[in-house]
């Protein structure tokens, strides 16, 4: 898991995916790899995150491109790793997972 803030002049760029809206920091979102993404049948469910001990339910808003990436819709960043999901800092929060960490090992399934 990576730390990924889906607000306006965040880390993702433009809005997510899912719903064409910005995320607060304060919500619990995620942004999955395009795999698991799978084209966009997941938007708006929930999935479980399981890290620390501890677990919690997160709404899937965005994908993160582990295809293309590095262009002007996506920032410019390189593409995501197959396995990845993108958390915002709500997710972090709630797992006990100080956001300094930057990568965080967990598991996830299907709420």
């Amino acid at each position: 898991m990576t730390i990924n803030s889906f607000e306006k002049g965040g880390d993702g760029g433009g809005p997510s995916e899912c719903d064409n809206s910005y995320h607060s920091d304060h919500e619990r979102a995620v942004a999955l790899s395009t795999g698991w993404y799978h084209h966009g049948s997941r938007c708006g469910k929930n999935i479980r995150i399981h890290a620390n001990g501890k677990s919690v339910l997160a709404k899937v808003v965005d994908e993160c491109d582990s295809v293309h990436g590095c262009d002007t819709q996506r920032d410019h960043q390189p593409p995501c790793p197959h396995n990845i999901v993108d958390a915002s800092p709500a997710v972090w929060k709630a797992l006990r997972i100080p956001s300094h960490v930057g990568e965080h090992k967990i598991t996830w399934s299907d709420a």
